[in-house]
Parts: structure tokens; sequence; C-alpha cells
């Protein structure tokens, strides 16, 4: 008899998967079962758009397993947990918290808001691409081409037009193209610079009141003449009081889901 811990993460989880990877490996995974009910000696038939003959199992199994093995890179690269694994990175050493602080936790935290900020579009891949193609209503192609619809749409609206055209400029493409006719891998790059920008942004601000706390401490500490005492051991304490007091957590996870722009 299944658990009602078991059971309540059920649907989690089924929303996860798109959430994670989205149909862009989904569909490609899935093309074992009708492979299967063609009774043909193939798992991906018809991979290479135009071609009328299938890849070989050999190729095909180079290309499942290449990419089961980008499955993680792009969970942090298309997805908003990038942003959130380096803020929480950089308060844990704003805290002082090397030690106390897991990073297994910060992992975990960070993906639980992941799955929470993603979830509208992982609930549009699977309702929209995944689900028709898996039913046989449409082809590979029409899944994977809307798909990137709503992932396209949330990295874009994440993306600032600066590094946009930045790696625009880069990848060689007209600059007088619009954000929505930019080549997927270009959108996906300053996607990625954006993050990485918004992440030390957040960070930054997270940072300046500890840094004031270390630097009264240091300073108090050097004019009692007690220069042997490591000003971390007095001011950590002080810095947990006043993250607790002013509820620290529930303010950080707004700051972070508030900065995700709808799309």
């Amino acid at each position: 008899m299944m658990s009602p811990v078991r059971g309540a993460q059920l649907p989690l989880l089924r929303r996860a998967v798109p959430v994670l990877a989205g149909v862009l490996l989904l569909a490609l995974l899935t093309c074992a079962l009708p492979a299967a009910a063609q009774q043909q000696p193939s798992i991906l038939p018809g991979v290479i758009p135009g071609s009328t003959q299938g890849m070989t199992v050999k190729s095909q199994i180079l290309v499942l397993m290449t990419l089961l093995g980008l499955l993680p890179v792009m969970v942090m690269m298309m997805t908003s947990f990038t942003r959130f694994v380096i803020v929480l990175s950089l308060l844990r050493q704003a805290l002082g918290l090397q030690q106390g602080l897991p990073s297994r936790i910060i992992t975990g935290i960070a993906l639980i808001l992941t799955i929470l900020v993603m979830r509208p579009v992982g609930e549009a891949v699977w309702r929209d691409a995944f689900l028709p193609y898996d039913r046989d209503k449409i082809s590979l192609e029409e899944a994977l081409r809307i798909a990137e619809a709503p992932v396209s749409r949330f990295m874009l609206a994440q993306t600032s037009k600066a590094s946009l055209a930045q790696v625009a400029h880069l990848a060689g493409e007209p600059a007088n193209l619009a954000p929505q006719q930019r080549g997927f891998t270009t959108k996906l790059a300053a996607f990625v610079l954006s993050e990485l920008k918004t992440a030390f942004q957040i960070g930054a601000m997270l940072f300046i009141p500890f840094l004031i706390i270390d630097l009264v401490v240091s300073s108090v500490l050097m004019a009692m003449g007690m220069m042997m005492l490591s000003p971390l051991v007095i001011s950590l304490p002080f810095k947990l009081l006043l993250f607790v007091l002013v509820d620290g957590w529930t303010l950080t996870v707004n700051t972070l889901v508030g900065s995700i722009h709808g799309y």
C-alpha cells in the first residue's frame, strides 16, 4: 500500500520532469516507443531532418547517452537554478557559515525554488508539447518547436538587451533581428550571462549589511587591543541575530522569486 507521503509526491515529480529538462530531451527519449511498435531495429528513427534512413543503433545509443550526460547542464543553464544557487552561496559566505550550512542544503533549496518558479513553463511544455506527441497527435519536429516557445519566452524575459546584443554579435547574427527570431543557442548564452549578472547584484546587496558588522567588530577589537582574537568569532552571533530578527530567509526567498520576471 502506497504511503500518503509518497502519494502526495507523485504529482510534484510528474510536473518536475518537464521543468527540469523540457520536452527537448523527453521527446527524443520517448522515440523508442514508436520504434518498438514498428518492429524496426532503431531507437531514434528520423532524428535527422530530411533523412530517410535512421541512424545505426550504436550512433543512437551514443546520442542517448550524450543527452543523459548533458541533462544536469541543461537543468542549470535553462532555468533559474544558477541564479538561486549563486545568491545562496554568497549569503552563506556573508554569514560565515561555510561549515554550518552544507552545500547540499544550498543545492536543495535552490532546486525547490527552481521547481516553484519554472512550474508554469514546465506545465506548458508538458501540456502543449509532450502530451500531444505522446498521443501521436503531433510529430517530433512540431513538439520540439512548441516546447521551445515557452522556454524561449522565459529566458528572454530574464535576459538583458545588452547581453543579447553582445552574444548576437559574437554569433554573427544580424543586429536588426527581433529577440524572438534569434537562435536558441544565442538566447541561451545571453540568458546565462544575464543570470550571472543578476545573481551577483543580488548577492552584493545581501553582503553589505554583514560586511558592515564585520567592519564594526574589527574596529572595536583593534581599539581594545584584542588583535589576536578573530573578528569572525565575535561577529557571527551578531550576524545570526540580525538575520533572525529581520526574518532573513523569508526576505531572501521573496527577493529571489520576485526577481524572476513573468513571461
